[in-house]
């Protein structure tokens, strides 16, 4: 028996982009900040940028609907491949392939979230009270600093 879960509460780094395989099945990969549960005493609140892929019609769903900066819930598992990088060194990409995608704020254009909105996964958003700044998103897995 196994179990692999996972689940994210994050800010889009960037907008999705919506690819398509040589098959036709969409794609989109994006990168959550996703801001950790703990902070050392003393020390600045410290942020996780987590990549993301999604397939099909989640993956529709998410370049239609989200935009960077925007709070969403993810719901999937993690997935790791190996590749081989530009400079010939053997690499490991951890990324979560997303199951469900949901919207986790209310809309950011002052109007009242519809609760008969499909699409709104929260009545409620959390409170999300921290500075929203702006996010880096890491270009590749190149520049990680393990294999």
């Amino acid at each position: 028996m196994s179990l692999n879960v996972a689940v994210l509460l994050g800010r889009l780094c960037a907008d999705p982009e919506l690819r398509q395989t040589p098959n036709g099945v969409s794609v989109t990969t994006f990168t959550l900040a996703v801001d950790r549960s703990y902070t050392p005493k003393g020390k600045e609140k410290q942020t996780d940028f987590i990549s993301v892929v999604a397939w099909r019609g989640t993956a529709d769903f998410c370049a239609k609907y989200f935009t960077k900066g925007q709070l969403i819930a993810v719901q999937g598992s993690i997935q790791t491949r190996k590749y081989t990088d530009r400079d010939g060194n053997k690499r490991t990409a951890f990324e979560v392939v997303a199951d469900n995608v949901h919207f986790a704020e209310p809309k950011r254009d002052g109007q009242q979230a519809s609760n008969n909105n499909p699409y709104h996964a929260a009545e409620k958003a959390p409170d999300v009270s921290a500075d929203n700044g702006d996010f880096e998103e890491i270009p590749s897995f190149d520049d990680l600093p393990f294999d």
